[in-house]
């Protein structure tokens, strides 16, 4: 007998619409009721001037749909270890608030930019995981889980780089994205570094896992660059690691990041609004399709 999805959908529904009207136009249209909300009109939530946050509770309110995770900036591939900590304490000062009232129990973390110019042992790991501590203990004391994702940043270097994080910092869980580890060096291995496996840095990393972005795509060496495909379609393993993961019990959020019509980290992807909008939309429909599927042979 199947066994149903006990779990919720949800996305970065910024890559449907730049403005929130558009966001949540499209949630409702696949039938969600959950965004996970980074970016309105190109400023992340946590940036947005008050009178805009206020709209934006506002809109969210009468629309019915809740901020299940904010996918804040908050030590992320653009913010350096060697950055003042007070910058990264300021925006959580910030978030908190802004999180309690719409009643958002996850964030989005990371554990600041790799140092390219030094060696993967020389990542001043000490002083990043002492920040990563007092972040994620400021988090948790107002009821907040954070949630690291293996991006473009130390944890994200290599399945044992992230393993060597959660020991130093009590408390820190995973979100783990699927395809991120595709075009991701393995630092954790010789020159000239190989390309990440998602399969075996999930299965690394699966028990601290409390939330999941699904991405996929293929890596093209010549370009030095990710091609984004629909779920499923690409190197990300992300029909093993979903039916892998829903097998184990899993009931907490599935969230998408196409990158296939706007890339959040890369302004010069354009896209035209209606194909943006349908292929976010198509995007979640394929995901629950596959779910679906995976489900019915479980």
């Amino acid at each position: 007998m199947a066994k149903p999805f006990r779990g919720y959908f949800t996305g970065f529904a910024d890559e449907a619409a730049s403005d929130l009207a558009g966001q949540i136009r499209a949630t409702k249209t696949l039938g969600w009721k959950n965004i996970e909300s980074r970016a309105i009109d190109g400023v992340n939530i946590h940036d947005l001037p008050e009178p805009d946050f206020d709209r934006a509770v506002a809109q969210l309110e009468d629309a019915g749909i809740a901020v299940n995770c904010f996918g804040s900036t908050i030590a992320n591939w653009s913010k350096k270890i060697t950055d003042p900590f007070e910058d990264t304490l300021a925006g959580i000062r910030r978030t908190i608030p802004r999180m309690q009232r719409l009643g958002s129990k996850q964030i989005r973390i990371m554990s600041y930019a790799r140092l390219d110019e030094r060696e993967p042992a020389d990542q001043m790991a000490e002083e990043r995981f002492r920040r990563l501590r007092e972040i994620t203990a400021m988090f948790l004391d107002s009821g907040i889980q954070p949630l690291h994702e293996n991006c473009m940043n130390y944890g994200g270097m290599g399945w044992p780089f992230t393993l060597k994080m959660l020991e130093n910092v009590p408390g820190l869980k995973l979100v783990f994205d699927t395809g991120n580890p595709i075009g991701s060096a393995d630092y954790s291995k010789n020159k000239p570094y190989p390309r990440q496996s998602s399969w075996e840095f999930y299965q690394k990393v699966r028990e601290h896992i409390a939330y999941i972005h699904i991405k996929d795509g293929h890596y093209i060496p010549e370009k030095d660059s990710l091609v984004c495909t629909w779920p499923g379609e690409g190197d990300g393993d992300v029909r093993k690691i979903l039916h892998d993961l829903l097998s184990r019990g899993y009931q907490g959020g599935i969230s998408i990041e196409p990158h296939m019509q706007v890339i959040f980290h890369d302004s010069s992807v354009k896209a035209d609004p209606k194909a943006r909008f349908d292929n976010y939309v198509q995007y979640g429909q394929k995901l629950e399709a596959l779910v679906q599927d995976i489900c019915a042979k479980l």
